[in-house]
C-alpha cells in the first residue's frame, strides 16, 4: 500500500458557470493542472466523490477533510459545497491547505485576504497555460511541505486555538479506505462494461465479496446501486437499499433510486409513499417529481389497457406531477417533456402543448449549447419532434441520442414513450414507417 501523503481536492465537478456566465470545465482544470501537479510532488490525489458533491454529507467527507495531509480548494465560483468544506478544513488543519482560482475570479471578502494561487483561462475558459499553472502549484505544494506555515485564518488569528488530536492509527485506516474504495470502483467499472447475464453475475459477485453492505464506504455502495440500475436489476437495487447504512439509506439520492426501483419492480404503492415522503420533507424537486410522475404514468397505462374508467384521472394526476417537477427547475426538461407527451396523448388539441413544448425545447437547447448534453437531452428533442409530427427531424436527432446512450433502460424508456404515441396514432388511423424504425432501433439498444 502506498505511503504517499494524500492531497484532497475540494472543487466543483463538470462544467459550471462563473459569475460572468462563462462555462468552466472543472474536470479539465483537474486533469490538466491539479492532478498532475499533485502527482509530480509525490502526493496521492483524492477528489471528492460525485455523490458527496450532490449532497451526501457523511462521515467519509469529514474524514477526508481532517485526515488528508494536504488539500487544494478551487474558489473560482461561489460553490457552497466548496466553501463549506474549506471552512471545515480550516477549522481542523492549521496548515497545508492551498487555495487556487481562475485569474478573473472575484473572491468573497472573507477569503479575499488569503493567499490564492491564480491560473489563467483562455476565451474558451480552458487553461491558458497549463504547464505554467502546474509548475506554480507544484512550487506552492512543495513550500507547504517544507515550511509548514499556518494558512488557516482560525489558527492565525485566534490565540490558543488548537487542532484536534489525530491518532496515527486513524490516518492509516483512512489511507487503507481510500485505496479500498478505488479498487472496488475499478471492479464495478469493469463489471458494467459486460453485457447481459455476465454483467449481472459480475455485480452479484462484487456484492458478495463486499460482505456487510452496512459498513461499506458510501461511494462504493452508491456505485453498486447505480450499476444494478444500469442492468435494470430492480429487485437487486431494492435488496441493496435495505442493507445500507441508515444514514446513507436516508439520503435523498438513495431514496429516489429506491423509489424508482420499487416502481419498476411493480411495487407502485410503496414507490409513491417513498417519493411523496421525500417531497414532503425537503420540498419540490424536479428529480423526485419526475420519478413520482412515472409512478402515476404507469398507473394510467395499466388502467388504459384494462379499459378502466379511472385511466383519464391517472393521466391528469401524472401530468400535474410532471408539471410540478418542471416548475421546480425549468432547466430540467425530463418532467417537462413527459408532461407534454401525456397531454398530447390525452388530447392532441390541448392548448398546453403549444405553451409547454417551446419552453421544454429551449431548456434542452440551452443545456446542449453549454456543452453538457447527455442522452436525455437528445431523447427529449426526439420525443418533441415526434409529438409535432416531424419524423424527419426525429430521424436526424436519433443518432445523437444513441451516441450518448450509456444504459439500456434509457433507450427502453424512450421506446416506451414513443410506443404510446404510436398507439394513439394508430387509434386515429395514422401509421408512419419512420416512427416504427425509430422505435425498433431504440428497442434493440435497450437489450
Amino acid at each position: 500500500m502506498s505511503r504517499h501523503a494524500i492531497c484532497f481536492v475540494i472543487m466543483p465537478f463538470g462544467k459550471k458557470p462563473d459569475i460572468s456566465g462563462r462555462e468552466i470545465d472543472f474536470d479539465v482544470i483537474y486533469k490538466d493542472i491539479i492532478e498532475p501537479a499533485i502527482i509530480e510532488v509525490g502526493f496521492e490525489p483524492v477528489r471528492a466523490d460525485e455523490e458527496v458533491n450532490a449532497g451526501l454529507i457523511h462521515k467519509a467527507m469529514y474524514e477526508r477533510l481532517m485526515l488528508s495531509e494536504f488539500a487544494i480548494a478551487d474558489l473560482t465560483i461561489f460553490n457552497p459545497n466548496v466553501y463549506y468544506e474549506l471552512g471545515v478544513r480550516h477549522a481542523l488543519r492549521p496548515q497545508t491547505t492551498v487555495l487556487i482560482a481562475a485569474d478573473a475570479s472575484r473572491l468573497p471578502f472573507d477569503v479575499g485576504h488569503l493567499y490564492t494561487l491564480l491560473y489563467g483561462l483562455d476565451e474558451k475558459a480552458h487553461p491558458k497555460d497549463a504547464t505554467a499553472a502546474r509548475a506554480a502549484l507544484v512550487k506552492r505544494l512543495t513550500d507547504c511541505q517544507q515550511h509548514g506555515e499556518a494558512d488557516s485564518p482560525l489558527f492565525k488569528l485566534l490565540e490558543g486555538f488548537k487542532p484536534p488530536e489525530i491518532a496515527h492509527s486513524k490516518t492509516d485506516v483512512f489511507r487503507q479506505e481510500v485505496t479500498y474504495s478505488r479498487e472496488w470502483k475499478a471492479k464495478l467499472s469493469e463489471a458494467r462494461a459486460l453485457k447481459g447475464a455476465e454483467r449481472l453475475a459480475a455485480l452479484d459477485k462484487i456484492k458478495t465479496d463486499l460482505g456487510d453492505i452496512g459498513i461499506i464506504q458510501a461511494g462504493v455502495v452508491i456505485d453498486l446501486l447505480l450499476s444494478y440500475r444500469a442492468a435494470s436489476a430492480w429487485d437487486r437495487m431494492i435488496a441493496l437499499y435495505d442493507a445500507m447504512d441508515p444514514v446513507l439509506r436516508n439520503s435523498p439520492m438513495a431514496r429516489e433510486q429506491y423509489g424508482m426501483a420499487l416502481n419498476r419492480a411493480g411495487q407502485s404503492d410503496r414507490a409513491e409513499k417513498v417519493l411523496q415522503e421525500l417531497i414532503d420533507e425537503r420540498g419540490p424537486s424536479s428529480e423526485t417529481y419526475g420519478l413520482l410522475g412515472r409512478v402515476y404514468k404507469d398507473h394510467w397505462d395499466m388502467a388504459k389497457k384494462a379499459e378502466d374508467l379511472a385511466a383519464p384521472a391517472w393521466a391528469e394526476k401524472a401530468i400535474e406531477t410532471y408539471l410540478k417537477g418542471f416548475e421546480a427547475d425549468w432547466r430540467d426538461a425530463y418532467p417537462g417533456v413527459n408532461a407534454v407527451t401525456l397531454i398530447a396523448l390525452a388530447d392532441p388539441e390541448d392548448t398546453r402543448i403549444a405553451q409547454l413544448a417551446p419552453v421544454v425545447r429551449y431548456a434542452v437547447e440551452r443545456k446542449i449549447a453549454r456543452g453538457t448534453p447527455d442522452y436525455w437531452d437528445y431523447a427529449t428533442l426526439l420525443e418533441l419532434a415526434v409529438i409535432a409530427g416531424d419524423l424527419k427531424a426525429a430521424a436526424k436527432v436519433l443518432p445523437k441520442a444513441l451516441v450518448h446512450l450509456k444504459e439500456g433502460w434509457n433507450a427502453e424508456t424512450t421506446a416506451r414513450n414513443l410506443g404510446l404515441i404510436r398507439e394513439a396514432w394508430r387509434a386515429a388511423g395514422k401509421e408512419d414507417a419512420k416512427l416504427n424504425e425509430i422505435i425498433a432501433t431504440l428497442e434493440v439498444k435497450a437489450r
